[in-house]
């Protein structure tokens, strides 16, 4: 064999050899399950994103290999933008043929998010808050863990009415997109019917971090009870500068959509306590799963779990669950979702086969006082609990 020869073979050898590891790594990604995590990890919802993708991971993690492969897991971040969200999906549809999606924290995200799903016959699960979701606007692809809007309301502006009768004037404070919009309607409808006198409203974009202007307003009305209707860290500024305002002394104060004990942790209980609060999940609700959760992420990451924690663990749990029933995932993953009963953090969940809504509880909490808390995250007490949902006739979904 001359020189020329051998280098040659010697060349198609090594080229060889480089390559079989790279067709290896695309073997194992071919037959692995993908699912992508749609988070808010910078922006306005940057902090509930990193706690929801730090629920997810931990799911996943827990899996171990399902279908014979470990889980490929990828985050999305928004950027909080919807418009942002949709082109990410898009290009992971794409490129990656991505079909299992899980998050979203604002609903007009959410709800796009759920279309281009849809287009591919994937799957979706979100926490996100509007009645469309799974209402007019549902489709065959996307489900809701959480409770909507009109349970949100139902469990806490009810209950509160309930328990301080002589509160008959009302204020609210309103983000201006469909997730405010929703929560105000659900609320004027129980104004209504409970005969209560609704004394204003201020709306504000999603883009405010300067309440003291609306504050003002709802001082100048001279309301009973102040009802918070924004998320996130725009509802932990209203809350601390209506607190820092003194409006806490002047009328009850309701935050009807909080975002559980991180956000507690970051006001503290000297701007929490006395104040009504509702929330999703509750890191002290006695349940057999939900106390494995606690457990679970206390030896994983050091702290209680919040509620975007909670949620994205549980949905990113049931849909890994519906995947390994379908045997991949396929129409069969959201037949394997439809109607199923599980235990959750907040007790046995159904998703309701009509619209796809998780039937789960909701809580209202009060702060406590610090002399009253037994430990740093005792930050708040369950004044009550339930579960109110339209009937699915009454939702307007179509699913086609």
């Amino acid at each position: 064999m001359d020189r020329r020869t051998f280098l040659k073979a010697s060349l198609a050898a090594s080229s060889s050899l480089l390559a079989a590891p790279a067709l290896v790594r695309n073997a194992w990604a071919a037959d692995a399950v993908s699912l992508y995590g749609v988070k808010s990890m910078s922006g306005a919802f940057a902090s509930y994103g990193k706690f929801a993708n730090m629920g997810s991971e931990l799911a996943i993690k827990q899996y171990g290999n399902l279908l014979g492969a470990p889980v490929r897991y990828t985050t999305i971040d928004t950027e909080g933008n919807a418009g942002k969200a949709v082109r990410k999906v898009q290009e992971a549809i794409q490129q990656d043929n991505a079909r299992l999606f899980q998050g979203c924290t604002l609903s007009s995200s959410a709800l796009a998010v759920g279309k281009e799903v849809a287009k591919v016959n994937g799957v979706f699960m979100t926490p996100a808050g509007a009645d469309e979701l799974t209402g007019v606007e549902c489709n065959r692809s996307t489900f809701r863990w959480s409770a909507a809007t009109y349970g949100a309301i139902n469990q806490t502006v009810r209950p509160l009415i309930e328990l301080l009768p002589k509160a008959k004037r009302w204020y609210t404070i309103t983000p201006q997109y469909v997730f405010g919009d929703a929560l105000l309607s659900n609320a004027q409808a129980i104004f209504d019917e409970k005969g209560i006198e609704h004394v204003g409203n201020s709306y504000h974009s999603l883009q405010e971090q300067e309440f003291s202007g609306y504050l003002t307003n709802a001082m100048a009305a001279q309301p009973d009870v102040l009802l918070i209707l924004n998320f996130g860290g725009q509802s932990t500024s209203t809350l601390r500068q209506a607190v820092n305002f003194g409006l806490h002394k002047q009328m009850t104060i309701l935050v009807a959509w909080s975002a559980g004990l991180d956000q507690f942790q970051t006001l503290g209980s000297d701007v929490i306590e006395g104040v009504y609060l509702g929330a999703q999940y509750w890191h002290q609700v006695d349940t057999p799963m939900n106390k494995e959760l606690v457990k679970a992420v206390k030896d994983a990451y050091g702290i209680t779990p919040n509620y975007p924690l909670a949620a994205d663990y549980i949905m990113t749990k049931v849909m890994l669950d519906a995947v390994k029933t379908s045997g991949g995932v396929s129409e069969k993953t959201i037949s394997a979702l439809e109607g199923l009963t599980y235990e959750g953090p907040t007790g046995t969940e159904t998703i309701r086969k009509g619209d796809h809504q998780v039937l789960k509880s909701y809580y209202l909490l009060k702060g406590k006082a610090a002399s009253a808390m037994k430990d740093a995250d005792d930050l708040a007490e369950i004044i009550s609990s339930g579960r109110s949902f339209p009937s699915e006739d009454a939702v307007g979904c179509k699913m086609g």
